[in-house]
């Protein structure tokens, strides 16, 4: 089954503990601190894999967490950085928010954003030694993680996208031009996911075509099937319009869709358009069709069910499909995904400190949760000393 939308939570790893630790050598004695610092937490990052169709790779599992950094250790030791993970998905892939913003969108393949960043690793006591604070006795915490909950929804990068009505004979079409097998029946509705199929011309050149299922009116507010993906429409650089040509009312049905696209909007009433006008085998006379618009570039007559002009179609497709936009010498600067989250802040305004007698928390005093939290997250037992300000607490 295709799979264009999926839900997961994205958990960074939380950076790792520095070292409290002090050299001890013989015949060194008052050796000074030598603790390490800690290692990084892990990313979460999403890849673009142009091998992947669908985000079926997904469904089987909700959480993707990273793995901790190492913590610091003596000899002014680094802690190992945590593992990251790299998740694979479909060129095309969006990533929304929990609030629904988009956060980023993967539309070139090998294209990479982290969205989950790991958290910094605490500094070593050696970090801390002044002319005037010879043996600190503290070292800090490593930071928190990200965690986010995160849905992903592919729209399909394709050259050119099949739209038409229910029984239009788009399968049929794919079938016929390219290397794909959607399903084929005398129904509406027989399609109902996505199928991509790939065009091959005699010189070696592809295509990439896309097979939707149909739509009907109302599409853009939800009626029936199409709806749902018309998004996959979005990317497709041509339209190729299949009509049902045996019915003898072209024009109407080509106006019930090119309504719909215009409802739905994202320019897909603006793209040009190749009408097909299929099932020409059925009628004695040729399909009459006499809108005269200036998005439409050409119009043939097919018969699946014989193949008559399916040839005459695919060398159309090749010489009216428009070529994909190259990378200029100013656009090859450009990142490779567009990222519109705004970039967290750097570190939090306080710090837990480990020390020989527990832990200490300087800096901005943050509220009652927020602190718990913090401080659950330093690995805090019952028992344990915690310094704050002045004061002195035992955690229970």
């Amino acid at each position: 089954m295709f799979h264009d939308r999926a839900r997961i939570v994205a958990r960074s790893g939380r950076g790792g503990d520095g070292a409290l630790s002090f050299r001890r050598e013989k015949y060194v004695p008052r050796g000074g601190p030598d603790g390490g610092d800690g290692g990084r937490g892990g990313d979460v990052t999403l890849v673009a894999d142009p091998s992947l169709r669908d985000l079926s790779s997904l469904r089987g599992r909700r959480v993707f967490a990273a793995a901790r950094g190492g913590n610091g250790g003596g000899s002014r030791k680094h802690g190992a950085d945590g593992t990251p993970v790299d998740l694979a998905v479909p060129v095309g892939t969006q990533v929304t928010g929990e609030d629904g913003g988009l956060v980023s969108d993967l539309a070139r393949a090998g294209a990479r954003v982290v969205v989950a960043r790991g958290g910094a690793g605490g500094r070593g006591n050696s970090r801390f030694a002044t002319p005037t604070r010879q043996t600190p006795r503290f070292a800090e915490t490593g930071m928190p993680g990200e965690e986010l909950e995160l849905e992903l929804r592919l729209k399909l990068v394709a050259d050119a996208a099949l739209a038409g009505l229910p029984n239009a004979g788009k399968s049929s079409l794919l079938r016929r031009i390219s290397n794909a097998t959607p399903k084929v029946a005398d129904y509406p509705f027989t399609t109902l996911q996505p199928v991509l199929g790939t065009v091959e011309a005699r010189d070696g050149a592809q295509l990439t075509v896309a097979d939707v299922p149909g739509l009907i009116e109302g599409a853009s507010d939800g009626v029936g099937l199409g709806h749902a993906f018309l998004a996959h429409l979005e990317r497709a650089r041509l339209l190729v319009h299949v009509i049902d040509g045996s019915e003898g009312d072209a024009d109407d049905r080509f106006a019930t869709i090119d309504r719909e696209l215009a409802l739905y909007g994202a320019g897909l009433d603006e793209r040009p358009q190749i009408v097909v006008l299929n099932k020409a085998d059925l009628t004695p006379d040729p399909a009459r069709f006499s809108v005269d618009d200036a998005r439409i570039v050409a119009v043939h007559r097919v018969s699946c069910a014989t193949g008559a002009g399916i040839e005459d179609l695919k060398r159309a497709l090749f010489a009216l499909c428009p070529v994909a936009p190259e990378l200029g010498d100013e656009e090859a600067e450009l990142p490779e995904f567009l990222d519109y989250r705004p970039a967290p802040p750097a570190r939090r305004s306080f710090r837990i400190l480990r020390t020989d007698r527990g832990f200490r928390v300087v800096g901005a005093i943050p509220g009652d949760d927020e602190l718990e939290e913090a401080l659950r997250g330093a690995g805090i037992r019952r028992g344990v000393l915690v310094e704050i300000g002045d004061e002195e607490l035992e955690w229970e």
